[in-house]
């Protein structure tokens, strides 16, 4: 095993004196090539060109010397310590950081960033980056080939953003461009890149932040399954309807779980309530609903609470073909036909509910037939006047969800 592992984090600026130090009494340097062209590594060590930091650990522990591993910007975050410290590998390593290249990217753009989402894209991880993307006004997005500016903004299709491109940070070949979404996909990017996605602000006034990654403008509201004249509170969309109950709304997002890095359909969105309450939970969501109204009183909706989503407006199912692909879904109108184009797509879990036990039987049925294991509620609740107790408003529904019978812990 190496007698010693030091990570030094590079950001193009000179290596400082602990830095120096360790690589000069290095044996073994480990690193992109650019980081091995390093005047500093000396020319005695064994030089290991750094592709999977998981082979280059195992070379590591069978070395006998001193290791120097040493990465671009911060390696502590987002980086290779992680791999390094895992214990398969059994390496103890000091570090010596530098300026992430999240931190330099928003320096570069003169942003604060304490406010800001921060993911990774890779080939597997691209469709969740993009999601968190949708869902949130500033996120910083670590790239890789294959899932760079031009992908992101290929699944950002009708989605407008800011991108600041940053290019070999650090480098002499460093350059940064802005430019909107839709651009981003006709140029052709240099690795290593970072992207920060910026959007517009959904309203309300400026706050000081006191968490890291939170969006400051999102009004403190509390709780959900919330009554509807929270999102509607002139009760522009008439009187409550059918499947648009509170309660029922809790239920299904208590089934549906909606997650930062998911897309939510909502198809049928009404007055925005379960859209909202989705996005507030940190997922992306697409509020699909034929009536115009409709999707205009979900904007507001959204508004008022500070969260982000799209609207789209057309009738389901035909409309749902050119969505790209969610994780959960909420069916409030359109029945069977609907249902069945949604278990095509595969999503993980999808709620839907009846108002009869015929159509409850066909839906279940429809989630049954397209691979989903299928839950059956009666749902009852009765709103009482708390001064005499007197049954103010009764709602009876059936609620229908199916998980994904193919998904482990679906």
């Amino acid at each position: 095993m190496a007698d010693r592992v030091t990570v030094i984090g590079w950001d193009g600026s000179p290596l400082t004196a602990a830095a120096r130090s360790a690589l000069s009494a290095a044996t073994l340097v480990a690193g992109a090539a650019h980081h091995l062209a390093l005047p500093e590594v000396p020319p005695g060590a064994e030089r290991v060109r750094l592709g999977s930091v998981d082979l280059a650990a195992r070379r590591i522990a069978g070395h006998r010397g001193t290791a120097v591993v040493l990465a671009d910007g911060d390696p502590g975050f987002f980086g290779v310590v992680r791999t390094l410290r895992a214990p398969e590998h059994g390496l103890e390593v000091e570090v010596v950081p530098a300026v992430s290249s999240v931190a330099a990217a928003f320096a570069r753009a003169g942003m604060p960033w304490e406010d800001a989402r921060i993911v990774v894209a890779q080939q597997r991880t691209l469709r969740r980056a993009v999601n968190v993307c949708r869902a949130h006004p500033k996120v910083a997005v670590l790239t890789s080939p294959g899932a760079g500016p031009a992908e992101l903004a290929l699944l950002l299709d009708g989605v407008h953003r800011t991108f600041v491109v940053c290019e070999e940070l650090g480098t002499e070949r460093e350059q940064v461009s802005v430019l909107t979404s839709d651009k981003a996909a006709d140029h052709s990017w240099r690795d290593p890149n970072v992207v920060l996605v910026i959007g517009g602000t959904a309203g309300g006034p400026p706050a000081a932040p006191w968490l890291m990654g939170q969006d400051p403008a999102a009004p403190p509201v509390r709780g959900w399954g919330l009554p509807p004249e929270e999102y509607d509170p002139a009760g522009h969309g008439g009187r409550t309807r059918a499947g648009e109950d509170s309660s029922l709304r809790a239920a299904q997002l208590a089934r549906l779980g909606p997650r930062t890095g998911d897309l939510v359909w909502d198809i049928g969105c009404a007055g925005g309530a379960f859209s909202v309450e989705a996005a507030r939970f940190g997922a992306a969501v697409i509020a699909v609903d034929l009536d115009p109204a409709a999707c205009a009183r979900t904007e507001q909706a959204a508004r008022r609470h500070g969260v982000r989503l799209q609207t789209v407006r057309g009738r389901a199912p035909h409309v749902l073909e050119s969505l790209p692909e969610p994780d959960v879904v909420r069916v409030a109108g359109g029945g069977v036909a609907v249902v069945t184009a949604c278990t095509d797509r595969r999503p993980e879990r999808i709620v839907a509910h009846a108002s009869t036990r015929d159509e409850a039987e066909a839906i279940g049925a429809a989630l049954a037939d397209g691979g989903y294991s299928v839950e059956s509620l009666l749902l009852q609740t009765v709103g009482l006047d708390p001064h005499d107790w007197s049954e103010r408003e009764r709602s009876v529904v059936f609620l229908l969800s199916g998980r994904r019978t193919d998904t482990p812990h679906g």
